[in-house]
């Protein structure tokens, strides 16, 4: 990090500050993923037995979900590569 190549103790704090970040990155992912795992368990004991309210509480969980999980991004269009020459 910044500490091993600059000499100073604004870089020694530099390297600490995104220490902590990635540690804090991971406790989030971490408390999702087991919010997920929740969500799971709880769809699959109300999909057992489905009657109208169940079935709204089936379709919160599920737009619950879509909200966690990350976006999906487009693929960009690749470009053909070399000369055409266009008639």
């Amino acid at each position: 990090m910044a500490a091993n190549v600059l000499n100073s103790n604004r870089a020694v704090q530099m390297s600490i500050f995104v220490v902590r970040a990635f540690i804090k990155m991971r406790q989030t992912m971490a408390t999702n993923r087991a919010l997920m795992e929740k969500l799971h368990e709880l769809e699959k004991k109300l999909t057992q037995r489905l009657d109208t309210h169940e079935q709204a509480i089936v379709y919160v969980l599920e737009e619950l979900k879509k909200l966690l999980e990350p976006p999906r991004l487009p693929e960009p269009k690749k470009r053909s590569i070399g000369f055409r020459h266009e008639e």
